[in-house]
């Protein structure tokens, strides 16, 4: 059973969660980023733990830190920030941080699709699956014309997408594995 196993890591479905420590989210080096909801545990401390979710200013509220600038944290990062705040009120805090939904990378689809608009990117997904996921191609699309825009190094660069090759499934297929923030145009 170890080959379903292993198909099921290799291609990650829509239903998918992604946690950092997934694959494709490395836990040392993900940030925490707008709307992702977190589980602050403050050890022996029940009043003081509780889930919260990332406001759109980028800050969360707790019981005795108030407002907290979380975003492009890291949760180690937190943790540290957070026991420091606690300090002067509870002996000895312990803190964890676990992110329980990412939220916060998206990729979008716009133009001839069935279902345009922003998609969730936890852990790994291509073009063709995103596009599968909204749906297919829309009646008028022009499968030999469509992109993926990525802004690297504050550049915005686009790169080709062969929709015919990368149905074919062939490893080669030219299928362009999606960052946050990458934009997939179907013209």
């Amino acid at each position: 059973m170890q080959g379903a196993s292993d198909r099921t890591k290799a291609r990650p479905t829509a239903e998918n969660t992604a946690k950092p420590g997934d694959a494709g989210v490395d836990p040392d080096s993900y940030k925490i980023g707008i709307e992702d909801e977190l589980q602050i545990s403050v050890w022996r401390e029940p009043e003081l733990s509780q889930p919260v979710q990332v406001r759109p200013d980028g800050m969360i509220t707790l019981p005795l830190v108030n407002d907290l600038p979380v975003v492009g944290m890291t949760t180690k990062e937190l943790q540290n920030a957070l026991t420091e705040k606690l300090k002067p009120f509870v002996n000895e805090p312990q803190v964890t941080v676990i992110v329980r939904n990412i939220k916060s990378r998206k990729v979008y689809l716009v133009g001839q699709v069935m279902r345009p608009g922003p998609y969730a990117l936890n852990g790994r997904k291509t073009v063709l699956q995103l596009i599968v996921e909204a749906g297919g191609l829309g009646q008028f699309a022009k499968s030999g014309s469509i992109y993926v825009t990525r802004t690297v190094n504050g550049q915005l660069t686009r790169m080709k997408f062969n929709y015919k090759k990368a149905l074919s499934g062939k490893t080669d297929s030219g299928d362009v594995e999606l960052l946050p923030g990458d934009m997939v145009v179907v013209p």
